[in-house]
């Protein structure tokens, strides 16, 4: 007979376990004790006034208050984002440097051919936010009131439109890849550092056509500025009731947004991801705050670590796929 005892543990080293596992349950919370002692860094991959900036300093003034701290959102443009990106996904996980992203996260591994980050591996879910249909824009004097109007006149006159976007492989970019494909024209793509840059081209004339998130595009709409031909959402957005989806042009399936996630670096203390999440999601719920978000062009998701990991598990494949069959080669 085989002698087991040696294969079993002692008495001892059952109960110097357990302590070790109640010592490690205190100091994860004692991670949280006190959290935050100094400013929090929000950095946002993007430009100052595009769908992401705009979240992260609506939620980060809230949520400051929430854990009566700090704030500070850091725009770190360039690269699509992937320089703001890795800047996060190599800061001490302390809880002192998050990150607020857009799709351009998702988007990135399959658009280019090295990037600073592993969207798998480097961060731990926070939040998922909230979406935004992207829009299709037209400076008002350009004289084109409709989506048909639009390819009437690119066909018309092949690459004498151009198109602005926030920067390579976003959605809106993406977005305007696809109507070229389905419509078989070519209008010229100009990329910028974000959206808030890109609404400012096609505001003053560099550019006669835009593909932007709704959120920074909103209020120029609203005001007659810009307009709108169609929203690539599943539905009309409820302030903008005239603005058809391209599904209602007989676009089948044509349905692209931006999300916003929130994310903190890889081996950030498990209580403090806690802390943020449930307090970013109470905000995000509170009927006042998704008011002012919803009228900022912003659908409120309020879902938790587990929501935000599934969208990045489903949409790295979904949008690698997109890019493969539009033939972007990765740069």
């Amino acid at each position: 007979m085989t002698d087991t005892r040696a294969a079993l543990p002692s008495r001892r080293a059952i109960l110097s376990g357990g302590a070790a596992l109640a010592m490690l349950s205190l100091a994860k919370k004692a991670g949280a004790a006190g959290y935050p002692e100094r400013p929090i860094k929000i950095i946002v991959p993007f430009a100052p006034g595009g769908p992401t900036d705009i979240m992260a300093r609506i939620l980060g003034t809230h949520l400051g208050e929430a854990l009566g701290g700090t704030i500070v959102v850091e725009n770190r443009p360039g690269g699509g984002g992937n320089i703001g990106i890795g800047v996060a996904a190599h800061a001490e996980p302390d809880g002192y440097t998050l990150l607020i992203t857009s799709s351009a996260y998702v988007v990135n591994p399959g658009l280019y051919a090295k990037i600073p980050y592993d969207p798998y591996t480097d961060f731990t879910a926070i939040a998922e936010l909230g979406t935004s249909p992207n829009v299709i824009l037209v400076n008002p004097g350009l004289g084109i009131s409709s989506v048909a109007d639009l390819v009437a006149r690119a066909k018309a006159n092949p690459n004498e439109l151009n198109y602005a976007s926030p920067g390579l492989g976003t959605t809106p970019h993406l977005s305007g890849e696809l109507f070229k494909i389905v419509n078989h024209v070519e209008i010229t793509h100009v990329p910028f550092s974000g959206a808030g840059p890109a609404i400012q081209a096609i505001l003053s004339g560099t550019t006669q056509v835009a593909f932007a998130a709704l959120p920074p595009a909103h209020p120029h709409v609203e005001q007659g500025a810009l307009k709108a031909l169609a929203v690539t959402g599943a539905h009309r957005w409820f302030d903008l009731p005239d603005v058809p989806t391209m599904i209602e042009l007989g676009y089948t399936d044509f349905v692209s947004d931006t999300f916003q996630g929130f994310l903190a670096p890889a081996r950030t203390p498990p209580s403090v991801v806690e802390i943020l999440s449930a307090k970013s999601i109470e905000i995000l719920r509170t009927p006042k705050i998704a008011e002012q978000l919803r009228n900022n062009g912003f659908e409120v998701l309020a879902n938790g670590p587990d929501g935000m990991r599934k969208r990045i598990e489903d949409e790295v494949p979904k949008w690698r796929d997109v890019i493969t069959k539009a033939g972007i080669k990765p740069v």
